[in-house]
């Protein structure tokens, strides 16, 4: 992010020195301060706690540097999501982040009384184009079965925005819903797949993956089996 850079020089530190206040190395840092870097949360987290700013307005303030300005207008929540106006009629999404490390906790929180709205306390931002009527959720990618190596592809890490999805649409067989990549939560894990369709006589979901090694084979998912989808519309690498 390219508004590290400006905070740090405005702050007179330099690079090792902001690397130590996190906690990493002076590499790391650099990286850090390239335009659309993909910093871990908890190190996000970090610095803008430095500098006295939360996630959000470090993205706010590093879109208004890269000509997508904020409008001001007073942002707003639904399912979950805080969504901030900006120019042009796009949005800043802030929306719950599901990493790798919560999996087991986000599913087990399905279970509890509010199993539609499981909380996180981690939180991410994409700029998307509208608001949609289906809730959003960022996850954190585990595994390298999406990466083929294409730019459709999915890596080991990558942040995705998912819009979630009914089950009941599923089952009716939709061709514009195949050959997309989705999340799927599951009762006992959380996956990304491509779905290439729906089979009525096992009532489960085709599910492909991008990479091709022998270790990464196509399989069905029974649909009972699934709590959550949700549909990939960004990723952040």
């Amino acid at each position: 992010m390219v508004i590290i850079k400006q905070l740090r020089r405005k702050k007179k530190i330099s690079q090792t020195q902001l690397g130590e206040k996190i906690g990493v190395s002076l590499r790391t840092i650099q990286l850090y301060e390239r335009k659309n870097a993909n910093i871990p949360i908890k190190n996000l987290t970090k610095i803008a706690q430095y500098f006295d700013m939360t996630i959000a307005e470090l993205h706010l303030r590093e879109i208004n540097d890269l000509g997508e300005n904020y409008t001001k207008d007073q942002p707003f929540t639904k399912h979950g999501c805080v969504f901030y106006p900006l120019e042009h009629g796009k949005y800043l999404a802030m929306a719950p982040l599901v990493l790798v490390e919560w999996y087991n906790k986000y599913i087990e929180a399905l279970d509890k009384p509010d199993k539609n709205d499981p909380k996180v306390p981690f939180q991410s931002a994409f700029i998307i184009d509208s608001v949609a009527k289906e809730s959003h959720r960022i996850f954190e990618i585990s595994g390298d079965s999406m990466n083929d190596g294409s730019i459709h592809a999915i890596p080991n890490k990558a942040f995705v925005l998912g819009l979630g999805q009914k089950k009941e649409w599923l089952v009716k067989n939709d061709d514009t819903l195949w050959n997309k990549p989705y999340v799927l939560v599951c009762k006992d894990r959380i996956t990304c797949k491509q779905l290439t369709g729906y089979r009525k006589e096992t009532k489960a979901l085709q599910c492909h993956n991008l990479n091709s090694s022998p270790e990464y084979q196509d399989f069905e998912l029974p649909l009972e089996d699934v709590l959550q989808v949700f549909m990939i519309v960004k990723k952040q690498l």
